[in-house]
């Protein structure tokens, strides 16, 4: 009874297998052909079991002495290899398989025979391009990849992928994606999480993310995803994410600080225009304060040098004019304005500079005279009578001619990044304009009077 059960799932399990399978005796009789070599051949088992041998049906003549050799030399003990020959099928076709031979001995060391595994050489071919194509996209390629299980946690980081996000290899695995990511994580996830219930791809997406080790520099990441589903079932099941992505932040950034540019330079010509429009330079000094300003900045100062020879600042304009919560001390008074000796205006005048100052770390930009001020000070602003709210504060001088005639200050909230070089830059070709105009406008009050 023991035989017969062990005989039934021994011809179960034959019938199971995924490849081919023939065994054969001392003798070379076939006593074994199991279903996957009868679909693949066409050979029934009644038409296969009791051959001798394979020759004449199943292989060709002019091939059987190659193969022949090959099986036996597995009977007599040598190392499994993998061998590739042509088989006959039923309806007279060569299908090349790729076959293993394995000898089968008695407990006392006798051969009772061998058995082989065979299967299409094309469908072992797929599998090992599929498996060389993964390796290489994890190891070789250019392009970041990281295949992510379903429950988005990483289950393979490629070289690349591991270089952007400054990780081992083998350290995320299995770890959340927010153990390495802190800013994006879950723009990422979401992106993950749609291809997973969708099943479509999602290409082009531009991911901007923070790493944790390095939460003050953003990278943007070009991403594609597409959903992993095992293919051995009718309907795939997902089996995760392959998440592919390069990183363009340098390019973006280039993109980004070249949008800006052409947006300022067109700013600064309809203000010039405008301004050669003007009859009065003064107000065409105004006009340049109202094109540059979007965008750049919350609030422009225009603060000139005093008459009669005088070193102190009288503010002569201020852009927007009327904003909302607008201190009434922003605006045109004729009287000088009460800055300090430290004030950061009184110091670009000073200087015939630039001085950058901010309430926020980190350290001021280079190329602008940068002051150590305490931080997040609730009087900060107001000590500098500049708006409340106001974080960061550029101060420039204007000058025309060799001298200087005032200075014009440019003010951010804490909702905009400080000022950096090209604000800088961007602030001090503004004032050149402006300062023209100032000195203009200087020069005809003088000639009126006299």
């Amino acid at each position: 009874m023991q035989a017969d059960a062990d005989a039934r799932l021994l011809a179960a399990l034959l019938d199971g297998m995924e490849v081919g399978l023939a065994a054969m005796d001392r003798d070379g009789v076939l006593t074994h052909w199991n279903r996957e070599a009868a679909r693949m051949l066409g050979w029934t088992v009644e038409e296969a079991v009791g051959r001798p041998g394979l020759e004449g049906w199943a292989l060709r003549p002019a091939d059987a002495e190659a193969v022949r050799a090959q099986l036996l030399g597995a009977g007599a003990g040598a190392p499994p290899r993998v061998h590739e020959f042509a088989l006959l099928t039923r309806d007279g076709r060569r299908v090349l398989v790729r076959a293993q031979a394995h000898r089968v001995a008695a407990p006392d060391g006798r051969g009772l025979g061998l058995y082989f595994a065979f299967s299409e050489a094309g469908a072992q071919v797929e599998l090992e391009r599929s498996l060389a194509l993964a390796e290489a996209m994890m190891d070789e390629a250019p392009t970041g990849v990281v295949l992510v299980d379903a429950d988005l946690r990483p289950a393979a980081v490629g070289d690349a992928a591991a270089r952007w996000l400054d990780c081992e290899r083998n350290a995320l695995l299995g770890h959340p994606l927010g153990e390495v990511l802190g800013d994006g994580v879950q723009e990422l996830e979401a992106a993950l999480q749609h291809v997973l219930a969708t099943g479509k791809p999602l290409s082009g997406v531009k991911l901007w993310a923070a790493l944790r080790a390095d939460p003050g520099r953003r990278r943007c990441w070009r991403s594609e995803f597409v959903r992993l589903g095992s293919p051995l079932g009718e309907e795939p099941v997902p089996l995760g994410v392959a998440w592919f992505f390069e990183d363009v932040t340098l390019h973006e950034q280039s993109e980004q600080e070249g949008t800006v540019l052409r947006f300022r330079a067109t700013q600064l010509r309809r203000a010039g225009q405008a301004a050669a429009e003007c009859e009065d330079p003064m107000e065409g000094a105004v006009g340049y304060l109202d094109f540059v300003l979007a965008g750049f900045a919350d609030y422009a100062l225009l603060d000139v040098v005093e008459d009669r020879g005088g070193s102190g600042l009288v503010r002569a304009a201020v852009s927007p004019v009327g904003a909302v919560g607008q201190e009434a001390a922003l605006e045109p008074s004729g009287i000088p304005a009460r800055y300090g000796e430290v004030h950061p205006a009184v110091r670009a005048l000073e200087r015939a500079g630039t001085v950058a100052v901010s309430d926020a770390p980190p350290a001021a930009p280079a190329g602008a005279a940068a002051a150590s001020e305490p931080r997040q000070r609730p009087d900060w602003a107001l000590l500098r009578h500049w708006p409340s709210g106001t974080v960061h504060g550029l101060c420039t001088a204007l000058r025309s001619r060799g001298r200087t005639v005032g200075v014009l200050t440019f003010l951010r909230g804490a909702t905009r990044p400080r000022f950096d070089r090209a604000d800088i830059a961007y602030a001090e070709d503004i004032a050149a304009r402006v300062a023209a105009a100032v000195d203009l406008a200087g020069r005809a009050d003088r000639g009126q009077k006299v």
